[in-house]
């Protein structure tokens, strides 16, 4: 039911999912009751909708503790597929009872006269502080030149890929090397299809590595700690491609080298697109050798923790390459390839054109401050390095929520406004 008269609140939260829920539960530890979460369409629903029918995390269980809400299975070195991840948010809501109304999509966020003026399609909110929390993959993208691929070659984005039935038959190619295009090359691949993969920038790391999971050995190392002030390559650490591997099955790595032993067919980066073929760099090596430094660089930093800190750990071996490109393609052509489906896993831009206020770069990313703007009671949660990498994670959103609703209250402690506007403080 639309509502009647404008309504006022103290803090909206525009967004359900672990960062929105993540700032509900702390604007409640921290007595303000008085907000509601705005959800276009259901809790969670990015987890539910936005993702395979088989995908899984690709770090460990343990990592999961949402603000009063840790892993609480028996299983926290594996890897939650999705039906669990929606069942872990689920019960998160249970717990606490956020105040969220689904189904409300905001259209508008302007500031006049000291407060958030916020229009949805079920109708207008008054607000002191609003918290978006969507994060910042909005908009699949599509690259120059995809319109000019003739029609009967089905495409499809990583957003809309669901499971092999989808893709018809023929063979498929996959373009990006990123933890979904190697995890949606590797499910074509146990499906028994034919997969060709034009390969990004994407590290490597390793899965276990002398007796535990690279990611717990890294958190033990206090390598998640590193906050993005602190961060030695900042440009890097917001442009960067995620490593690349898998908790498929119980989690395990990702070697390129091996999907090509195997008749997985590699390619360089896309350059052009015509209706006939891809034109693709002759960088095969150059990227595949970046990603074993990468992947070697992690276990040398494993390596020189337990030397320098005695632990006793069984020993682990580098990786040696087990197959290298020996002519590399100038372009991959449709007909000869009899491609019947391209794969776009090439990410995603952010969408924030219903916030009507001067907070974006030229790139359309929110500039924040650990998620405060400079537009006083404008906050945002759960972007990539807004403080650490777990940031857009459910690793480091606990503390990033809690700042920021630290901030919020604090800032109503020490305002002077209207009783009436603020009673619920």
């Amino acid at each position: 039911m639309p509502f009647d008269d404008p309504q006022h609140v103290s803090v909206i939260i525009i967004g359900g999912g672990q960062a929105g829920l993540s700032a509900s539960y702390c604007l409640k530890e921290r007595g303000i009751h008085d907000h509601v979460i705005f959800e276009k369409h259901r809790l969670g629903h990015a987890w539910r909708s936005e993702r395979w029918d088989t995908f899984s995390l690709v770090t460990p269980n343990h990592q999961c503790r949402l603000p009063g809400h840790p892993y609480d299975g028996d299983d926290p070195e594996g890897f939650m597929v999705k039906d669990q991840i929606v069942d872990y948010i689920e019960r998160y809501a249970k717990k606490f009872n956020p105040p969220i109304k689904e189904g409300v999509t905001v259209t508008s966020v302007r500031k006049q006269d000291g407060y958030f003026h916020v229009s949805t399609n079920h109708g207008e909110w008054i607000a002191d502080d609003v918290i978006c929390a969507i994060g910042c993959f909005h908009k699949p993208i599509l690259p120059k030149g995809a319109e000019k691929i003739p029609a009967h070659i089905k495409q499809i984005h990583s957003a809309d890929y669901k499971r092999p039935s989808q893709v018809p038959p023929g063979e498929a190619v996959v373009v990006g090397s990123g933890q979904s295009g190697v995890q949606i090359m590797e499910e074509l691949c146990i499906d028994q299809r034919k997969v060709h993969l034009c390969l990004g920038n994407a590290p490597r790391s390793p899965r276990r590595y002398r007796g535990k999971d690279a990611v717990t050995w890294l958190e033990e190392m206090g390598y998640y700690k590193t906050t993005f002030a602190e961060h030695p390559d900042q440009a890097k650490a917001i442009s960067g491609t995620n490593h690349y591997l898998t908790g498929r099955d119980g989690g395990h790595e990702i070697d390129l080298r091996q999907f090509a032993l195997d008749g997985v067919k590699l390619y360089g980066f896309v350059d052009e697109i015509d209706a006939e073929k891809f034109s693709v760099r002759q960088d095969i090596a150059a990227k595949l050798d970046s990603a074993d430094r990468s992947y070697n660089g992690i276990c040398q930093r494993i390596d020189d923790y337990i030397a320098e800190n005695g632990i006793d750990a069984p020993p682990g071996n580098h990786y040696a390459p087990v197959w290298s490109p020996e002519n590399e393609p100038m372009e991959l052509n449709f007909t000869k390839q009899n491609i019947t489906c391209i794969i776009w896993c090439i990410g995603f831009v952010p969408d924030f054109r219903f916030i009507k206020l001067p907070v974006f770069n030229m790139r359309g990313f929110p500039e924040t401050e650990r998620g405060i703007t400079v537009i006083p009671g404008l906050y945002f949660l759960g972007l990539p390095w807004q403080n650490t990498w777990g940031s857009a994670r459910f690793s480091g959103i606990a503390e990033d929520a809690a700042f920021i609703t630290d901030h919020i209250a604090a800032m109503a402690k020490d305002s002077v406004v209207p009783e009436s506007k603020c009673a619920a403080h």
